[in-house]
């Protein structure tokens, strides 16, 4: 089945409605330099954490009521998770349906095993739960990063997500190498890869004695897996990697149906 983002109506076609949101927050120059250019395709609303809200992966905040404010024509501030922003954007503030979600442009890489931990790539999963076309987009990039290159493609994408759809539970995390336009060597449908993340804990001694500790790590490399996103991206091109909502592993569902237990 193909999500299709598009309809006509009373014999014109209506302008397509664009939900988006980010985990860097309401001030991150991702998102301001995104909602600019999505403007050209449609009527683009924003929802998004008002403070940094990176993995937070894809959690809900249930034991606190949540705060709304809106900051500007089309444009509301939450101080909740990125999740928490798309469902009280398609649930109480848009009176219709969006046709396309897009959450980013995010401030740093979502290849590999960043998905399962990233703000950015749970706000395009959520709307994949919903049954909305969704893309996440991420600029690959450790320092202050230029965003006009990673917006035009998405720019390119979601005109031509909107204009053919995408299957029903599936989304597309899309990652841009942080150069110029003319130095990107094109781009490539990609699976997930693997990143080494170095020394995940850091520890620490504060001014009484008591030791503390940092959770990250370093972004030390990545394995060589033929057609993954992190071998595009080292390699110059854009990487778009379409990821499944229903995480069934189906070839060992089959083989467990067998089992006597």
């Amino acid at each position: 089945m193909v999500v299709r983002s598009g309809s006509k109506k009373a014999g014109r076609k209506r302008r397509p409605l664009i939900l988006v949101s980010n985990d860097d927050g309401i001030r991150a120059r991702g998102l301001l330099v995104l909602m600019r250019r999505l403007k050209e395709l449609g009527r683009v609303v924003a929802v998004v954490p008002q403070q940094q809200q990176s993995a937070s992966s894809h959690s809900i905040t249930l034991h606190r009521p949540l705060r709304m404010e809106k900051l500007g024509r089309d444009v509301y501030g939450v101080d909740g998770t990125p999740t928490d922003c798309i469902m009280l954007g398609i649930h109480e503030i848009l009176h219709t349906r969006p046709n396309l979600i897009v959450s980013g442009i995010n401030h740093g890489a979502n290849l590999g095993d960043d998905v399962h931990y990233s703000g950015t790539v749970s706000a395009a999963v959520e709307g994949g739960v919903l049954g909305i076309p969704s893309i996440a987009v991420s600029l690959v990039t450790d320092g202050r990063g230029e965003f006009a290159a990673a917006a035009d493609f998405a720019v390119r994408l979601a005109r031509k997500v909107l204009n053919y759809g995408l299957t029903k539970g599936v989304i597309l995390n899309v990652n841009v190498p942080d150069l110029p336009a003319r130095s990107i060597a094109g781009y490539e449908f990609t699976r997930l890869g693997k990143r080494d993340y170095g020394n995940i804990i850091v520890e620490k001694v504060d001014p009484r004695g008591k030791k503390y500790y940092w959770i990250g790590g370093d972004h030390h490399n990545f394995e060589d897996i033929i057609n993954s996103d992190c071998n595009a991206v080292r390699a110059g091109k854009i990487s778009i990697t379409p990821l499944r909502v229903n995480l069934t592993a189906r070839d060992t569902l089959k083989k467990m149906i067998h089992w006597k237990l």
